[in-house]
């Protein structure tokens, strides 16, 4: 009997470009894995109740589930130029938006984490209410008004303007002026019980993934286009042009830097809790 595992992500490009040829069982002696398509706020969840073998989650969450589960060096998203934006209707600054009620993702995610720290440097008093809400909805919310603000991720950084919004800020330009690191967005995470053995292999799995889909890019084409939202074949393929990168295949010192970066300075602003050094170290 073979081994099957659960692994989840979401439907967006650069997750069924890069996990394209595992989940078809086309990476050589990889586990067989079932595929659950789920946005990051319920990927998220998923983590923090301990469900599910092998999720991709947000940096942001590590730190309430690295008991259980272990990064994999592989298979997530960092970059540069990649960061989340604020959009609004109207062209604003950003001190226009003290006690404005913000649309987020999710309030584990690191588009939020990066938010909170650029609002606590570049907004005086402080945003207003957060309203949690999936991703593909914060656009149309901020255009009809719903809400005065939305942090937005992904591909919305190619489309917003067909909403007739303004970005007021990039929160990687401000990650990255700041740190001069990579911004850590994306990441891979495996329950340890299933033994280091088992999670070496697993980040080989995904590093082999990665590499296929880059050696062949047309061969994950249908999967993307099939479960990409709302977009056309040129945002999908600019979608994977900014976030599979060099740090998919291997995130590196830069990447693990720009981790531990992130959820140190987060913990310094009482953002989440203190995550011991060694639980970070790579498989």
């Amino acid at each position: 009997m073979s081994e099957r595992l659960s692994i989840a992500y979401s439907p967006c490009p650069n997750d069924t470009f890069v996990f394209h040829a595992w989940a078809h069982g086309l990476v050589p002696e990889a586990p067989d894995v079932d595929v659950t398509f789920a946005d990051i706020d319920i990927t998220n969840g998923m983590a923090e109740r301990g469900e599910g073998d092998i999720l991709k989650v947000s940096y942001a969450v590590l730190p309430y589930v690295l008991d259980e589960y272990a990064l994999l060096p592989c298979g997530g998203a960092l970059g540069r130029g990649c960061g989340p934006l604020v959009l609004t209707r109207e062209a604003r600054n950003p001190v226009d938006l003290a006690g404005a009620v913000v649309a987020v993702p999710s309030e584990r995610s690191t588009a939020y984490l990066l938010f909170r720290l650029w609002a606590a440097a570049e907004v005086p008093g402080g945003v207003g209410e957060i309203v949690v809400m999936p991703f593909n909805e914060i656009m149309p919310a901020v255009r009809d008004g719903k809400v005065d603000a939305g942090l937005v991720i992904h591909e919305a950084r190619f489309t917003y303007q067909n909403y007739g919004l303004h970005s007021v800020a990039d929160m990687g330009e401000h990650w990255e002026a700041t740190t001069g690191l990579p911004i850590p967005l994306g990441a891979i995470i495996a329950r340890r019980s299933l033994g280091e053995p088992m999670l070496r292999r697993l980040a080989e799995a995904a590093r082999t993934s990665v590499r296929m889909a880059w050696d062949d890019p047309e061969a994950s084409h249908g999967y993307v286009m099939e479960h990409a939202q709302e977009m056309d074949r040129a945002v999908a393929d600019q979608h994977i042009g900014l976030y599979v990168n060099e740090f998919t295949a291997d995130l590196g010192p830069d990447g693990f830097a720009a981790v531990r970066g992130l959820l140190t300075r987060a913990a310094a602003e009482g953002l989440v809790p203190p995550v011991e050094p060694k639980a970070l170290d790579p498989v």
